[in-house]
């Protein structure tokens, strides 16, 4: 362990107001950051757990729009049921703010006003993308089009979301404006950009040298691939009505470019815990003795590790991020969680349905954390691991050990007598659960901390069946005593170690067991109540009274699951209802725009999934004219064997670009069928050949 005067700075990821919670975020961030959070103030070490609204981001004006109310009337919605989720949930945040408060709106005009005053930004006037029909700049996620790296046909204008890069929205492939869906046109604007470029040397040394060891293998990797491709300067103001204004002379109609002024909210949200605690925010984030650690998914890695370190960087008034354990995806049911699609389970909706069991939700998804790898939430799993760990496991070897103990000797911990070298051999191996756990999650490896927490409620089920108390009572009582003794010292480590995985479970096992004052108490040579079950010869002593049995987990049977799955299926009929309806007709185009497209039929002789990629395929069509290679993103639909000699329409005279190096030399046409799956838009008629034009 650290020296207990340690001093910690924990952020989550600011959540967009423009949905609730669902267990995506839960798995990738929350969770995660909660247990990291308690289990150090378990240590005794000053924390500061800080989070709040995002409110400023394009999703939000889209909702808005979508729902035909102002931007703050969604914020103000989802703020209220997002704050409420996370404090029903027990997501021990120190402070939950806002980036809508003025405290934030203050801290990130100074933030952004010293930078200026420095010299830290670039000042260009560029070609942005504009929506003619609309009659405004696109920013960011008003943008969407075709991935340049991996070839996802839904990247947004900052990211693509399946592949992690960062993007401008100039990059994208085909863009389309998510306001009319017309093809942008470009157009000058002025903008402050961050060099990033300029920071090149300092982030390979500070990052690529000195946080490969402890960085995970995923986060420096994606960041390693970034700086590898070269960096480039990056917009911080955008032309938008939504946000902080730019506070400078000349830059009306302009705001803090989400990305910029975001993670500055944890600074703000700091700030105003500080104020209301009597406290100095700045010992947080300018003391070098504090520690800073980023809880992110894995699409916000670039943003933590490169754009806002170099943002603290060039401010020069703070310190630098020690670790970001940005975890990769939840899928839910084999499909990815989406909030537009409703293909989720919301925080809101599960406290309701399952209401006192946020304990069950949070062990499974750290049992089924997507720490290195994306994972999948199914309901039967949640179902399984709750009646056959929690309630099979921990829940049996607790109940067992209370309603022993009140029967026979009144709820009193019993004298042990002469300890046997199996009581002795459990209570060494108990002893040795506190230091294994925290060295996991210090490790920031939670799923095998929580894992080793049920080892630990699994040495006392086993303990118990092979020593048979119920058995010997009657002919040996002496032998009982020492067994209800170790067991006892084993439920009262369960109800201390389960304190960061399962903070309910904890608080009603403590009351069960009549945790007091002295219970709570540190010794001279005790730094925490983590370390005393180390330490300590009883954690409960010879004579304690206990309480009675109450039941730590119910089990949850089929008819709740059934429940949830109709649920799903009900989205999934809905969700295939409006793919089946037909798109409106575009604007007009004039025959003149018509005949610059060289539509032709050509026949794939040649096909292979690109390497390292999830959707890109790298095919060889002949059409007629020529034998030319496109990259299609259709790998997750086809596979390469399949679909040589298959006849396609392609378009033959679209501008080439490169998709991770191979340069795509046109475009096959396709579209989707009812049920979502991509499908080939087919010539394949008796007669028709290679280069014939579609008129």
């Amino acid at each position: 362990m650290s020296d207990s005067t340690q001093r910690y700075t924990i952020t989550a990821a600011l959540p967009y107001t423009n949905g609730p919670i669902h267990i995506g975020h839960l798995a990738g961030v929350y969770v995660p950051a909660d247990i990291y959070a308690r289990f150090l103030r378990m240590q005794g070490y000053d924390v500061a757990f800080v989070c709040g609204s995002d409110e400023h981001g394009v999703p939000i004006t889209i909702k808005a729009k979508k729902e035909g109310v102002s931007p703050k009337d969604i914020v103000d919605k989802y703020h209220g049921i997002i704050k409420k989720s996370f404090k029903d949930f027990g997501v021990s945040f120190d402070n939950y703010s806002r980036t809508s408060a003025d405290v934030h709106h203050d801290t990130a005009s100074a933030f952004f006003k010293k930078m200026y005053e420095d010299g830290k930004f670039i000042e260009e006037t560029t070609n942005q993308l504009y929506d003619e029909e609309a009659k405004q700049f696109l920013a960011d996620r008003f943008v969407t089009g075709t991935c340049p790296k991996c070839g996802n046909e839904e990247a947004y204008g900052d990211q693509c979301e399946s592949c992690g890069t960062s993007l401008n929205a100039t990059d994208l492939i085909n863009p389309k404006s998510t306001f009319s869906g017309a093809t942008p046109t470009l157009r000058e604007t002025r903008h402050w950009f961050l060099p990033l470029d300029q920071y090149e040397g300092w982030l390979k040394e500070w990052i690529l040298e000195g946080h490969k060891a402890d960085w995970k293998s995923n986060v420096y990797g994606q960041v390693k691939s970034w700086i590898d491709d070269g960096l480039r300067a990056r917009a911080v103001t955008r032309d938008l009505d939504w946000g902080i204004p730019v506070p400078v002379e000349g830059a009306e109609g302009k705001v803090l470019y989400v990305w910029f002024d975001a993670p500055i909210g944890y600074i703000s949200s700091t700030k105003e815990w500080a104020k209301r605690e009597g406290k100095d925010w700045e010992a947080y984030w300018k003391d070098e003795n504090t520690k800073l650690i980023h809880f992110i998914g894995k699409d916000n890695i670039v943003f933590h590790c490169i754009i806002f370190p170099v943002m603290l960087k060039a401010h020069g008034d703070f310190i630098l991020p020690q670790n970001v354990p940005a975890n990769e995806f939840l899928n839910l049911e084999g499909k990815k969680l989406s909030t537009s699609k409703n293909w989720a389970v919301w925080l809101h909706e599960y406290l309701e349905d399952f209401p006192g069991q946020q304990d069950v939700l949070r062990y499974v998804l750290t049992a089924n954390a997507p720490e290195t790898k994306d994972n999948d939430f199914t309901w039967k799993d949640f179902q399984a691991r709750n009646n056959n760990e929690l309630v099979a496991i921990f829940g049996n070897f607790i109940n067992r050990v209370v309603v022993l103990t009140n029967k026979y000797y009144g709820g009193l911990v019993p004298q042990p007598q002469k300890l046997s070298k199996i009581d002795e051999q459990t209570i060494a191996e108990l002893k040795a659960y506190p230091a294994v756990i925290a060295s996991s999650i210090e490790k920031y490896r939670f799923r095998e901390a929580q894992a080793e927490l049920m080892n630990l409620a699994r040495l006392g089920n086993k303990y118990l069946a092979d020593e048979e108390p119920w058995k010997l009572i009657k002919t040996d009582a002496d032998r009982v005593q020492s067994i209800m003794y170790v067991a006892l010292q084993i439920a009262s480590a369960l109800a201390t170690l389960s304190e960061p995985f399962l903070p309910f479970t904890s608080v009603k096992l403590k009351g069960m067991l009549k945790f007091s004052a002295a219970e709570n108490r540190l010794e001279s040579n005790e730094k925490s109540q983590w370390d005393k079950i180390s330490t300590r010869e009883a954690l409960l002593p010879a004579g304690h009274q206990i309480g009675k049995a109450e039941l730590l987990f119910s089990k949850i049977e089929d008819e709740q699951i059934e429940k949830q799955l109709e649920k799903l299926e009900a989205t999934k009929s809905a969700n295939a209802a409006e793919a089946g309806k037909v798109e409106p007709q575009k604007d007009t185009a004039s025959f003149e725009e018509f005949t610059k497209m060289d539509l032709r039929v050509g026949t794939i002789i040649e096909a292979h999934k690109m390497p390292k990629t999830k959707k890109l395929m790298v095919i060889k069509v002949d059409t007629g004219l020529d034998q030319r290679t496109v990259v299609s993103g259709i790998a997750e639909y086809f596979k390469a064997e399949d679909i040589i000699g298959k006849k396609v329409t392609v378009l033959a005279n679209l501008a080439p670009r490169k998709l991770r190096g191979v340069e795509s030399q046109g475009m096959i046409l396709m579209t989707e069928n009812a049920q979502g799956k991509l499908v080939f838009v087919n010539p394949d008629e008796d007669g028709v050949e290679p280069g014939a034009t579609i008129n």
